[in-house]
């Protein structure tokens, strides 16, 4: 049982490191998947570290499954932080626990947490700071809740209702406030293309007084998991755990986070091979920064940098030319006609996730981002607060200074076009 009681200290120390090794060295898109490998492992063990002596050959076996899955994946993993500090831990726990290399392998179970007695949902010791709504007063002015979304190519909804679309190739902060960071990574839908669509989702939930330990969500292209990182599903084991929760709506397609001690709703989804971002979240939460100097690049509250935006309207919508922006053309794109049909089928209203799902259909010639813009939209309806808001029709672009300028999507712009026939006339002296 000594062994026993330093191999828990051991463990105790290896999986917050791996954790932080996750969080802090985003990748692009990678192939390598030792996060299936951890959450399978700890979902196995139902994250114990010490384990009786009587399952101490459960443990083993779950251990000799780790390593075959690590094994596996060891060719696109090389050079991964993550990747080798979980081959040392194995080594490490398998030693401590006299483990053999061969022998029986178990598969892998998913996590379950014993509901409280008397209410399945949240234990009824919760303290009332851990649910948002509770703790405001009878006669206190009800929470303002706004909303955030990120899909497609990718178009981006703000706090603040602004509307963009934005190159932001690689890693992005969607929000980073006192209570949690997202940061999602977009790559390039075909290989030379500016295209780009998120391919990575990295949610972190800090500690919280007695509602939740730090949780870290991480999703990715073909995975995403309904689990923490830890492999479990609640904010962890202190009295208010639960107004942390992880639910899978469609196993492979949707996961709903909901963090009900800042009331807030997070929405994943992966459509086609990529993914989408919603979030419901109180102004209070929202604008809980230290320094807001610090947060320029909180893209959800302050929209993407001028020199990131696409002004996607001016997209020549007449023609199959994807333009400069897309090069090489995607193969199999469709005409203007098409793309706005096959639009029209999921968007009958022509506002702007309607040409933001034309001008996806006519730049990557995938179909699924049909439904990603269909989706983002479903998304608004259940998340917004202000129903006479779920359309837009307005386009936001931010001016040099931080003006915000508002234009009519489909308007000529007669102006601008003058602008660069005068820029271009040099070129033809």
């Amino acid at each position: 049982m000594g062994m026993g009681r330093g191999a828990g200290r051991s463990a105790l120390g290896f999986w917050p490191t791996l954790a932080f090794l996750l969080c802090s060295f985003p990748a692009a898109v990678s192939p390598c998947k030792i996060l299936k490998c951890n959450s399978e492992f700890w979902s196995a063990t139902s994250g114990s570290h010490v384990p009786a002596s009587e399952d101490a050959p459960e443990f083993c076996a779950a251990l000799r499954t780790y390593a075959l899955c690590t094994r596996r994946t060891a060719r696109t993993c090389r050079g991964d932080l993550a990747y080798h500090s979980a081959v040392h831990g194995i080594e490490d726990l398998m030693s401590q626990h006299n483990c053999s290399k061969d022998g029986p392998t178990s598969q892998p179970r998913l996590r379950t947490l014993p509901p409280a007695a008397g209410d399945s949902q949240e234990r009824s010791d919760s303290p009332e700071i851990c649910h948002y709504e509770k703790s405001f007063h009878k006669h206190a002015a009800a929470p303002n809740y706004t909303h955030c979304g990120l899909f497609g190519d990718p178009h981006l909804r703000t706090f603040t209702d602004r509307f963009q679309t934005c190159k932001v190739q690689g890693a992005w902060p969607l929000i980073d406030n006192n209570y949690l960071n997202v940061q999602v990574t977009n790559t390039p839908v075909l290989p030379g293309s500016a295209a780009t669509a998120t391919s990575k989702l990295t949610i972190i939930f800090k500690n919280f007084q007695e509602c939740v330990d730090q949780k870290v969500y991480q999703a990715e292209m073909d995975e995403l998991p309904a689990a923490f990182a830890d492999g479990s599903k609640n904010g962890g084991d202190k009295h208010g755990a639960n107004s942390l929760k992880i639910t899978e709506k469609v196993s492979g397609q949707h996961v709903e986070i909901q963090a009900k001690y800042i009331g807030t709703t997070i929405v994943v989804r992966q459509v086609g091979r990529y993914l989408t971002f919603a979030v419901r979240m109180p102004e209070e939460v929202v604008n809980a920064v230290e320094d807001g100097d610090s947060q320029g690049l909180y893209l959800c509250l302050r929209g993407c940098p001028l020199s990131q935006q696409i002004d996607f309207p001016a997209f020549p919508a007449r023609a199959g030319d994807p333009g400069p922006r897309r090069a090489p053309a995607a193969p199999e794109t469709f005409p203007y006609e098409t793309a706005a049909a096959k639009c029209k089928e999921k968007l009958p209203v022509e506002d702007l996730y309607f040409q933001a799902c034309v001008f996806d259909l006519l730049t990557t010639g995938d179909v699924n981002f049909t439904l990603a813009a269909y989706y983002a939209l479903e998304d608004v309806k259940t998340l917004h607060s202000n129903k006479d808001r779920l359309h837009l029709y307005d386009r936001t672009r931010e001016l040099p200074g931080g003006v915000a300028a508002t234009a009519r999507a489909p308007r000529p712009q007669p102006l601008l076009g003058a602008l660069l026939l005068l820029a271009l006339l040099p070129m033809f002296r």
